[in-house]
């Protein structure tokens, strides 16, 4: 059925399939029902869902069984909508809308909030630890956690932020904002890849080659992001437009002027697909999706 899928209907199929498990997997917890609601509340706003159809197209290139994946998306995307809560309290980026809808705290307060992004980040741990396909082992859900945890923590997401941060209001060289980028956003999207590479065997060059598609890919997804924060639609995005010149952010464009940003972009795209070849599997998916992330328009 995947092999018949045009990318659109992959993206669609992918989204589905992780937005029905996502709140059975809340549902399930025990918890007080005010908190499990604003966890739901954000999970569910929609969203492209880019890193679980990278992880679940990684596997595809390797001819494994997707569903080995979806207990990790799903962790993923829990960790991604904690961060997106955070992000938008008023001690971070002070955001009103989410997604087109009331961010998290302007529905159920900022203590709930944050208890909602904490709950979700710490409860996607458990998921993968407790994954019950029949191929993955206790070896390999160790080993996807360890790397969830560099991915979202200190060496990868968080440092990203506390970077963004202290970048407000400062004109930031280009290897800086590269830094917060790779990151912030990058590694995240990068564990998706490598998460489909430790679930499909993938030898150590394989994988080697992958880090480094995810790497640039994780750039060209960011540098799309700051070209639609300029030149993209509200309504499309869900989010008002120029948020990040109001708060003084340091941007590709801003950085680079519009023309070499967009340079920029294709370039990483250009290395990402060089990297992707060379790791010799299937890759006419993970190809098609690298370029959907370059050309998105929301």
């Amino acid at each position: 059925m995947v092999n018949e899928m045009n990318l659109k209907e992959y993206i669609s199929f992918t989204k589905d399939r992780v937005e029905t498990r996502l709140p059975e997997v809340v549902k399930a917890l025990h918890a007080p029902v005010n908190l499990k609601e604003s966890m739901l509340y954000s999970l569910t706003a929609g969203g492209k869902r880019l890193r679980p159809v990278l992880l679940f197209a990684t596997l595809h290139a390797f001819g494994k069984d997707e569903s080995m994946g979806l207990e990790t998306a799903c962790a993923v995307e829990m960790i991604h909508t904690y961060s997106l809560i955070h992000d938008d309290l008023p001690s971070m980026d002070d955001d009103d809308l989410r997604r087109g809808k009331p961010t998290n705290h302007k529905v159920y307060g900022e203590a709930t909030a944050i208890l909602a992004g904490d709950a979700l980040l710490t409860n996607s741990f458990q998921l993968i630890s407790e994954a019950a396909h029949p191929e993955i082992t206790s070896h390999m859900k160790l080993e996807l956690i360890t790397e969830l945890v560099k991915a979202s923590g200190t060496e990868g997401m968080i440092s990203g932020q506390v970077a963004d941060m202290e970048g407000e209001k400062k004109q930031l060289t280009l290897d800086e904002l590269e830094y917060i980028h790779l990151h912030k956003t990058g590694k995240l999207l990068g564990f998706c890849v490598k998460a489909g590479a430790i679930l499909a065997k993938a030898t150590p060059l394989q994988q080697e080659l992958l880090e480094e598609f995810s790497k640039h890919v994780g750039l060209a997804f960011q540098i799309q992001d700051d070209i639609l924060d300029v030149e993209g639609s509200e309504e499309k995005l869900g989010k008002p437009i120029g948020s990040d010149t109001e708060n003084e952010k340091t941007t590709y464009p801003s950085l680079l002027g519009m023309e070499a940003a967009k340079e920029k972009l294709q370039y990483h795209v250009e290395q990402a697909l060089l990297s992707l070849h060379q790791a010799q599997i299937k890759h006419g998916l993970l190809e098609e999706i690298c370029l959907y992330i370059a050309k998105r328009d929301s």
